[in-house]
């Protein structure tokens, strides 16, 4: 029997936070998400998330874009499989997303719509996402991220006894506070410890070469962006040549064609498409599968709220590689913790055993985080 989608339903929310969350370009002084709920003709229903991090009026926008464009559009479609919905959601909104300059946000809500119809998928099916799709284990390594600049020993001591065994340090400052820091990682962690870098965009190709070089004594597991996503292929590749650390990136490219051009470039030796940012479920996995054919390792990107972290790790885990790790946002975030909460068994994320993403995000508990109007 055919379903079609019949509702999308959309909620911003705003959770206060102690402390801003910072990074190279800036800061987060509150954490934003935007959760969607597709609902079919049968009853069936699935969870997606947007990704709304930057600018800090961006979950706001992104709610109403989803709203007056996407719900009304969306209503009437097939709701049986999510790859031609998500093929045909991009064509149908693919001028107006020119036309307004926003093709960022347009596939943003794409990707979270994809996300909701493999959850739906999946409970139809009655099996975990990561079964649906294919996995063998509903366990995937996961590293504690968004580590720094301030406390970054302290942070990283208290997610390894929470049984984290990989952090990723936010690079990019004065490069006397990244070595101090890096420095400073390594000495409290150990040797075994694996530790990555993340760069967020902020060095000039004329600098990364040098800064990577101050880095590697201390053994980053990888470079994350360490220059703008948007530089020429043959840049990432002179500095993948240059430099003694595995880059990393992918939460900043965007469609099929870019990154089948990044990984046939071969700079990159770890990929991270984000679910809420560009493909969703779906083109996470199509750039996984390319990825695996060229020894590139997929880590899916993810630092926002608890529905889109459930989709990153099913991803990785539907995909069956051996290898990638799963990110976590290491800092507060009520959006995150009231909605997936998870069990860490020896550095592994376990995924509940519930059908779809396992995920049911309680709009009454989180009501006082809901923005109005």
């Amino acid at each position: 029997m055919t379903t079609h989608i019949e509702h999308l339903e959309c909620w911003v929310l705003r959770a206060p936070i102690a402390e801003p969350v910072a990074n190279a370009f800036g800061a987060m002084t509150n954490r934003p998400a935007v959760f969607l709920r597709i609902t079919a003709s049968d009853g069936a229903f699935g969870w997606g998330e947007v990704f709304s991090n930057f600018p800090q009026v961006g979950a706001e926008h992104r709610g109403r874009l989803v709203l007056s464009i996407f719900a009304p559009l969306l209503r009437g479609f097939v709701a049986d499989d999510p790859k031609p919905v998500h093929d045909l959601l991009a064509q149908r909104t693919r001028q107006m997303a020119i036309q307004c300059g926003e093709p960022g946000p347009f596939a943003q809500i794409t990707g979270a719509v994809d996300q909701a119809l493999w959850d739906m998928a999946a409970r139809r099916a009655g099996v975990p996402l990561w079964k649906h799709l294919g996995g063998r284990s509903g366990k995937v390594r996961v590293y504690a991220s968004g580590i720094g600049p301030d406390k970054v020993v302290e942070v990283m001591l208290t997610k390894r006894a929470a049984g984290y065994g990989a952090f990723k340090l936010k690079v990019g400052f004065a490069p006397e506070r990244d070595l101090a820091n890096m420095r400073a990682a390594r000495e409290a962690l150990g040797d075994e410890a694996v530790i990555m870098c993340d760069a967020n965009q902020s060095w000039q190709a004329s600098d990364a070469v040098a800064r990577i070089a101050a880095l590697a004594p201390y053994r980053p597991y990888w470079i994350e962006e360490p220059i703008a996503a948007d530089q020429p292929h043959d840049v990432w590749s002179a500095l993948a040549k240059s430099s003694p650390i595995p880059l990393a990136a992918g939460e900043n490219l965007r469609g099929e064609a870019a990154f089948a051009e990044a990984l046939q470039a071969g700079y990159l030796g770890f990929v991270q498409p984000d679910v809420g940012k560009w493909g969703g479920i779906g083109g996470g996995l199509s750039v996984a599968r390319q990825a695996h054919e060229l020894g590139v390792v997929y880590c899916p990107h993810w630092l926002a709220g608890g529905v889109g972290l459930a989709a990153s790790m099913h991803a990785l885990a539907g995909a069956g590689f051996d290898g990638g790790w799963a990110e976590v946002d290491a800092n507060p975030n009520p959006l995150r913790e009231l909605v997936f909460p998870f069990d860490i068994e020896d550095g592994c994320a376990v995924l509940p055993n519930r059908p779809g993403l396992g995920v049911e995000p309680d709009i009454d508990q989180l009501a006082d985080f809901i923005v109005r109007g």
